[in-house]
């Protein structure tokens, strides 16, 4: 007996422009040392979703 899977369909667009607007959103209003720490800080949460 043969399963059908569904395949999820992934838009990429959409994805990166989230993840854009939650990163400006995050920097609103930082300076250049709070960024610096913010990336430090949540560079793997933006490898790893």
């Amino acid at each position: 007996m043969k399963t059908k899977t569904k395949k999820e369909e992934f838009d990429t667009v959409k994805v990166f422009r989230e993840i854009k607007t939650k990163i400006s959103k995050d920097l609103a209003g930082m300076n250049f040392d709070q960024i610096k720490e913010y990336l430090k800080k949540n560079s793997l949460k933006f490898h790893t979703k």
